[in-house]
């Protein structure tokens, strides 16, 4: 893939070499990688498929989520690769399968931990949560003799996070809901802000997560640790598979792990500030907006409609900003969130709207949008309406 332009005069993240150490001290392994996921060690240059028992069934035979390890010929970090912590969220797997069929890139140094489903219960049942009604991603580093979702957030923090230097955590929205791709990370650890501006996202939320949440917990632990939000749950979403590819492999890349540079994006928004928007009226909404689309300050977002086709009112943009995420329903109650946006911390986006412009149809920024926009039918806003 050609890389992308960026536009100079754009705010450019500061070159930053990777740490060659983790926050706790581990340093580059140069010895064979060794887990109890394994029926082996697996020296440099070697690869293997493992097993992660994280429960049992009713008729008392092991539960194991699939893991593989694909080593590079010479040391370096060791970086996780997962998805679908929350069992419907399947973007993320679909993109590490294609990995571990198409091999995109070739690993020359440091190990590669590929995990495409986490949740293992939840995703044989479709579901977001565990089967005793848990998230499992409020639940890490977990416990031994906990939980059911405790004791699988122990099993896999401790037999795979606490061996890793970096991790890339794969989600999509909530059901119901669609994102536009950001990389949420804390910005404020200085080794994972490089590494998260590496992925190369066009917007960066910056957060250290919520309590329990696997990337609070694991950069409490040393691994450092972004994840990726994109696309809708059950699906794989061709567009955002590839997004999550080109981020992987930028990361990879500034690692040391993989040749190359990282890809550069068309604009780079950094930010904390967000708010979801909700519903002052119930009704079925028309939408005049779509995922990853600036919108302006009392910009309409979305008209409500009684079902005799009343305008019950239309809900606005506070302030600019940028389309993170949305709901993908138009039946709405009043308090429902419609519309997820982010605000630039400083400063106005006229230089993000004009890297915008200037991209081509074809560019993945681009035909991510349309992708995402075929999720909601979007309409232009009637300005004669009496009720705008």
């Amino acid at each position: 893939m050609a890389p992308q332009s960026d536009d100079e005069s754009l705010q450019q993240a500061p070159a930053v070499k990777p740490a060659t150490q983790r926050a706790s001290g581990g340093a580059h392994r140069a010895s064979d990688f060794d887990a109890p996921f394994l029926e082996a060690p697996v020296p440099l240059g070697g690869e293997a498929n493992g097993s992660l028992v994280v429960s049992q069934s009713f008729s008392g035979y092991d539960i194991s989520a699939p893991v593989t390890v694909w080593r590079g010929r010479e040391p370096g970090p060791t970086v996780c690769l997962q998805a679908a912590v929350h069992g419907d969220e399947i973007n993320g797997a679909g993109a590490i399968l294609q990995i571990l069929r198409d091999r995109p890139f070739e690993l020359r140094a440091g190990t590669l931990i590929l995990v495409p489903v986490v949740n293992l219960i939840g995703f044989e049942r479709n579901a977001r949560y565990m089967p005793d009604r848990r998230d499992l991603n409020r639940s890490f580093p977990g416990s031994v003799g906990g939980t059911l979702t405790g004791r699988l957030a122990h099993a896999y923090f401790t037999q795979v996070i606490e061996r890793c230097d970096y991790c890339i955590d794969l989600h999509t929205a909530a059901v119901r809901r669609t994102n536009f791709p950001n990389v949420r990370a804390n910005l404020s650890i200085d080794r994972l802000a490089a590494f998260a501006r590496a992925f190369g996202a066009e917007l960066t939320i910056n957060g250290d997560g919520p309590q329990g949440s696997l990337r609070s917990e694991a950069c409490k632990a040393g691994c450092a640790t972004l994840i990726l939000e994109a696309g809708e749950v059950w699906k794989t979403e061709p567009t955002v598979v590839e997004y999550a590819i080109r981020g992987v492999t930028n990361c990879l890349r500034f690692l040391g792990m993989v040749a190359g540079k990282p890809i550069e994006p068309p604009y780079r928004l950094e930010t904390d500030a967000t708010k979801w928007i909700r519903a002052e009226h119930g009704g079925f909404l028309s939408f005049h907006v779509a995922p990853g689309q600036i919108v302006s300050a009392g910009e309409p977002i979305a008209t409500a409609h009684s079902l005799h086709g009343d305008d019950l009112g239309v809900i606005a943009a506070p302030r600019e900003g940028i389309i993170l995420g949305m709901t993908t329903i138009p039946s709405v109650s009043p308090g429902d969130p419609v519309c997820h946006l982010a605000f630039p911390s400083e400063g106005s986006l006229a230089k993000v709207e004009r890297a915008v412009n200037r991209l081509r149809v074809s560019s993945l920024h681009e035909r991510v949008r349309d992708d995402l926009a075929r999720s909601v039918n979007v309409t232009e806003h009637n300005e004669s309406d009496p009720m705008a």
